[in-house]
């Protein structure tokens, strides 16, 4: 859920620049400069998780490119992966064999690691 603080801020002082794929809103500032630029802002649709932002709009929030990339997803590879947010910390999160949360059974060593003593 946004902050109600965001939205108003955003109602009196944002422009809509785009909408990315996942429904998020992407702003700029009307008028007011800070440090010399603009200020840009997400407002994001359903849970606020930065790694919800696509790559053509991450570069264009930081200052990286000044228009953003929309282009670059219309003209994708057919073997290029969608967005995925990162998981890491969720119930989803990637955890290889051996994991404790799956088990905690690692597969014995292979007799090719040596442990080094000191003499």
């Amino acid at each position: 859920m946004n902050n109600l603080g965001t939205l108003l801020y955003t109602w009196a002082n944002g422009q809509m620049v785009g909408v990315d794929e996942l429904g998020n809103k992407y702003y700029r500032s009307k008028k007011k400069k800070r440090w010399g630029r603009e200020q840009r802002w997400c407002i994001f649709k359903g849970e606020v998780e930065s790694s919800n932002v696509p790559a053509e709009w991450h570069g264009w929030l930081h200052h990286t490119v000044e228009e953003p990339l929309t282009t670059m997803v219309a003209d994708s590879k057919p073997w290029s992966k969608s967005h995925e947010p990162n998981l890491t910390g969720t119930a989803q999160a990637y955890r290889p064999k051996g994991h404790a949360l799956k088990g905690g059974e690692r597969a014995r060593a292979t007799g090719d690691y040596e442990a080094w003593t000191p003499e």
